[in-house]
């Protein structure tokens, strides 16, 4: 080999080298908005959002289902068929680490994504929202969620009709079907935290933030937490904030974080 074809196959090497690091160095953020107001235009997570895209992360925020806007689209495996599209669309971004931030709602359709699928590398859950377990004694969604199931049970499925829905403390309609309302509302479902906590893999990091005016705050770190497998990178994180500030009051400690999670 000729002394320019040495210098050009050792740049073709050290470009190839390069890329690769690059490559390695993308971490893409999948964003899940919370229910009901919530939407890709919330400006507490949007600040969080460009916090991410300033420290160089390719980030995604879609409309989901449970938007103000879709409020509620399908079921529970039609959110996750959305997610991993979502998903596919960060990798083909070049995006080789995978995160998914949830705020709210947001955080028990993470956790069930990333549990579904095995190969989210961390999972950021902010002031994390839905709680069929609590909601299964509640005024207004128990009577919904006994007649769901009695539809269920009459072969009566699909029969769409009001049901009611607890957001934060608030109890709103929302017209589904019998079978999706309980993909999202039965405690036993994926759509519950404490049963999907159990499935998640050691191998995804996962960041807990709760404010310390958020109502979840007073369940502390055993209703979820403590249930995950043991992940040296796993952090729980109380701020000084409510349900709705604690995406844009966490935001540097967000990203410091994700950084951690994903490195080698």
């Amino acid at each position: 080999m000729g002394f320019k074809q040495l210098i050009v196959a050792l740049a073709v090497a050290w470009l190839a080298l390069t890329t690769t690091a690059l490559a390695q160095d993308k971490i893409g953020v999948l964003m899940l908005h919370g229910k009901n107001p919530g939407s890709p235009n919330d400006p507490n997570f949007g600040s969080l959002k460009a916090k991410l895209d300033h420290e160089g992360m390719i980030t995604l925020m879609p409309d989901m289902p449970w938007s103000a806007r879709r409020y509620i689209d399908g079921n529970w495996d039609k959110a996750m068929a959305e997610i991993d599209n979502h998903v596919k669309t960060l990798r083909s971004r070049g995006a080789a680490k995978i995160v998914i931030a949830g705020h709210s709602m947001g955080c028990p359709a993470a956790m069930s994504y990333a549990a579904r699928s095995g190969n989210v590398d961390a999972v950021a859950l902010l002031a994390p929202g839905h709680i069929p377990v609590f909601y299964a004694g509640a005024k207004g969604t128990a009577d919904s969620l006994e007649e769901a199931r009695r539809l269920v049970a009459a072969g009566q499925g699909d029969t769409r009709k009001d049901f009611n829905d607890n957001n934060q403390g608030r109890i709103l309609q929302v017209r589904m079907t019998a079978k999706d309302y309980l993909s999202f509302f039965d405690p036993t479902s994926d759509a519950e935290m404490s049963v999907t906590a159990l499935k998640m893999p050691a191998s995804t990091a996962v960041l807990w933030v709760v404010g310390n005016a958020d109502p979840i705050y007073q369940r502390g770190r055993g209703y979820v937490f403590d249930k995950l497998q043991d992940n040296p990178k796993s952090k729980y994180l109380e701020v000084a904030a409510n349900h709705l500030t604690t995406p844009v009051v966490a935001r540097d400690d967000v990203a410091a974080w994700i950084k951690v999670a994903v490195a080698p």
